[in-house]
C-alpha cells in the first residue's frame, strides 16, 4: 500500500511524501502506521480521527484534517491521506 501524505495552505501544497507499506498488517493498520509515520517526518501532533473524516476515507480513499482534528495549532489549512497504490 502506498499513501500520500501533503500539507496545503492558501491552495498551495506546502510539503508533501509518499510512504510504502508491504507488511501484511490489515488496511486500517496500514493507513495509522503511515499517518503515525507522516507526523513523525513532518514534525506534527498526531490529528483525531473525527466521524466525517472517516466517513471521506472509506467513501475515497483520501481524507482531509482541518485545525479541529488536531489538538495543537498547525502552520497550515489541512493535511490530506490519499491510498495512490492498494495491495
Amino acid at each position: 500500500m502506498k499513501i500520500w501524505a501533503k500539507e496545503w495552505k492558501n491552495n498551495q501544497m506546502l510539503r508533501d511524501i509518499t510512504i510504502e507499506d508491504c507488511s501484511d498488517e490489515t488496511r486500517t493498520h496500514k493507513v495509522f502506521n503511515a499517518l503515525e509515520q507522516v507526523c513523525y517526518e513532518f514534525d506534527l501532533p498526531k490529528p483525531l480521527w473525527l466521524d466525517s473524516t472517516v466517513r471521506d476515507f472509506r467513501k475515497h480513499a483520501r481524507c482531509r484534517f482541518y485545525q479541529d482534528s488536531f489538538v495543537e495549532e498547525i502552520p497550515f489549512q489541512y493535511l490530506e491521506l490519499q491510498v495512490i497504490e492498494e495491495d
